[in-house]
């Protein structure tokens, strides 16, 4: 029992108590990518590029230029003078901003309603794959194809008040001359026709490549049951057809909101301010006059990119409902 007790004792060492020390952690090693992240990462570089450059910053740069009393002099010191939204109460208590805000209404949604309406028309009609069927789609495709500032000049001179090829075939017919770009009543409706003409190819070939998506079959089995053509195209194509007709009326909006072009070239807002739209107004008080004013021009810019969100917002809350439904 001695020898017991003494071997126990010594064990123990100095101050009765076992020696026992902490295991240290392994080291932590560091996360690498492996080669397949690494090609995601390179894949996805040039569009992160891409969307700070021509995204982010010209979007930071048009806020912080309404915010900001930007003339050239402050340009060129860089000492603009920080006002806040003063330059947003100013464009909203304007006598121009209602006059523009309905303008663009009027514009956009007019532009839309027939674009969408006969973009849709075609598309059912080159369907049928006739004779010549291809060949004609590819004409329709050349008002898109033109650079705007050419189609823009052309319809300006086929609505030309003097030599006008319009108000030449009215004359023929015995019919007095239209003044279509210089009367105060006919100026907005002449670049919402020009604008109609160049945004029909576009619905024509989004609403064609849906078309082509739905099954024959449909149609098929629904003219054995006796429905009518009127009757197929309510029941099947426009329900089939209803996700490619909201992307393709929500692009439409987005693209009419911004034209400036077209209506510069024609009319450039006038007579006065009776063809004058948002975007029209926003790039005359930037680059139109001898004066540039860039922050009410950014301020307006900034109102229509309100105005699109709100569209784009109102798109996806509907497609939403559309598949919870």
């Amino acid at each position: 029992m001695t020898s017991i007790s003494s071997a126990i004792s010594s064990s123990r060492g100095h101050g009765g108590a076992t020696d026992v020390r902490p295991v240290a952690p392994p080291p932590r090693r560091r996360s690498r990518l492996n080669p397949s992240q690494w090609t995601a990462v390179a894949f996805a570089a040039p569009l992160l590029i891409y969307l700070i450059l021509f995204y982010a910053y010209p979007l930071w740069r048009n806020i912080d230029l309404s915010l900001h009393d930007y003339t050239i002099r402050a340009f060129v010191q860089g000492n603009a003078e920080f006002v806040g939204l003063q330059n947003y109460i100013d464009v909203l208590q304007s006598s121009t901003f209602p006059i523009a805000l309905r303008n663009t209404a009027v514009f956009t949604f007019g532009s839309i309603a027939f674009q969408f309406s006969l973009g849709l028309a075609l598309a059912v009609f080159f369907h049928t794959n006739f004779r010549l069927s291809a060949v004609l789609r590819g004409m329709f495709l050349v008002p898109w194809l033109l650079p705007m500032i050419v189609s823009a000049s052309t319809w300006a001179w086929m609505l030309n008040s003097d030599n006008g090829i319009v108000n030449t075939i009215l004359s023929a017919f015995g019919l007095d001359p239209v003044n279509w770009l210089t009367s105060p009543g006919m100026s907005l409706v002449s670049v919402t026709i020009a604008n109609i003409w160049l945004g029909i190819p576009f619905n024509l070939v989004i609403l064609y490549s849906g078309l082509q998506n739905i099954p024959q079959e449909l149609y098929e089995a629904a003219a054995l049951d006796g429905a009518s053509s009127w009757r197929r195209f309510w029941s099947i194509t426009m329900p089939l057809l209803r996700p490619v007709s909201a992307i393709t009326i929500l692009l439409g909006l987005i693209y009419t909101l911004k034209v400036v072009d077209v209506i510069w070239v024609m009319t450039t807002g006038g007579p006065g301010d009776t063809s004058t739209t948002l975007g029209i107004w926003s790039y005359r008080e930037a680059f139109g006059t001898g004066q540039p004013d860039f922050s009410p021009a950014a301020a307006v810019g900034s109102l229509l990119i309100v105005i699109a969100l709100v569209f784009g917002f109102l798109h996806l809350q509907l497609q939403r409902r559309q598949e919870a439904s």
